[in-house]
């Protein structure tokens, strides 16, 4: 019993990562109008700033998460011109092209420029492996607490502001059409810069959590992260906001129940098997895909 709760608690922390993941994934989809394949790559372009802030700092935790959550949201604004014409046009699947090629240079970047191209490893400080909870065998971290506690915070501000907010209401009429939004007087440039840089601060938090979680990062992990990231927006259809949490809880339960219990790495197997029965079952996804 211990165990399972252990592993439970490790899967919600995955879980609550790849929400974030995806919540910054959809806003891009919704109101920005393209298909950010490239996103979860900047993700891994911050854990890489975060580090070098750390290296050259001796290790200073607070100077690396503002480098990580500055480098997303500066990364994402970069990107926001070079979409825009496209975003314009209605152009999703050149998006998308263009979001490959965008993934493709900082993917060589980071192989190749980026500490010579070997994998990247984060202080223990950071990673917070100390036990807040021991029960038998089994303990709870710091890092899985503070992963959990973090995501659902960032989460519930991410809605408050969807729902509550004056910029929130242009997101959900830039979302539903940006002709009609742009007739209301919404200004489409500026909302879709706030959406930019709102996706590159889940981002940059994404980014810290994940460090915290894996210890690592590679130049792989981005293509890694963009497939799960997107497997997860179908499953629970595109630009679904809410239902991209519920599938991301489901795929973290999913992989770290079978990392734990089933012989050698069944997790990924597993994981992307339900997303694909799902997928051929409702292929607008579990929640219906939205607009």
């Amino acid at each position: 019993m211990e165990t399972l709760i252990a592993q439970l608690i490790n899967a919600i922390a995955l879980g609550s990562i790849y929400a974030l993941l995806v919540i910054g994934f959809n806003l891009l989809l919704v109101v920005g109008g393209i298909f950010p394949f490239a996103y979860s790559h900047i993700v891994v372009l911050s854990m890489y700033m975060c580090w070098f802030v750390l290296k050259i700092t001796g290790n200073n935790l607070v100077l690396g998460t503002v480098a990580a959550i500055v480098s997303g949201v500066a990364f994402s604004l970069i990107t926001e011109p070079i979409f825009r014409p496209l975003a314009k046009r209605g152009a999703v699947l050149g998006s998308f092209i263009v979001a490959m090629a965008i993934s493709m240079i900082i993917t060589d970047i980071m192989s190749q420029r980026l500490n010579m191209g070997i994998v990247i490893s984060f202080p223990q400080s950071l990673q917070g492996k100390e036990a807040l909870v021991s029960f038998g065998t089994a303990t709870i971290t710091a890092g899985q607490i503070a992963t959990i506690a973090g995501s659902i915070g960032s989460g519930i501000g991410f809605f408050y502001l969807l729902y509550r907010t004056k910029i929130g209401r242009a997101f959900r009429a830039m979302g539903q059409s940006s002709f009609s939004a742009r007739l209301l007087g919404i200004p489409i440039t500026k909302t879709s810069l706030f959406a930019y840089g709102i996706a590159g601060f889940l981002g940059g938090i994404s980014s810290i959590f994940l460090a915290m979680a894996i210890g690592t990062a590679s130049s792989t992990l981005g293509d890694n992260l963009a497939l799960k990231v997107m497997a997860v927006a179908m499953f629970a259809g595109l630009g679904n906001l809410g239902g991209g949490l519920i599938a991301a809880l489901i795929l973290g339960l999913a992989e770290g129940m079978a990392l734990a219990y089933l012989p050698g790495n069944w997790s990924q197997a597993i994981a992307f098997g339900m997303i694909m029965i799902v997928v051929m079952v409702k292929p607008k996804g579990l929640f219906g895909a939205m607009a």
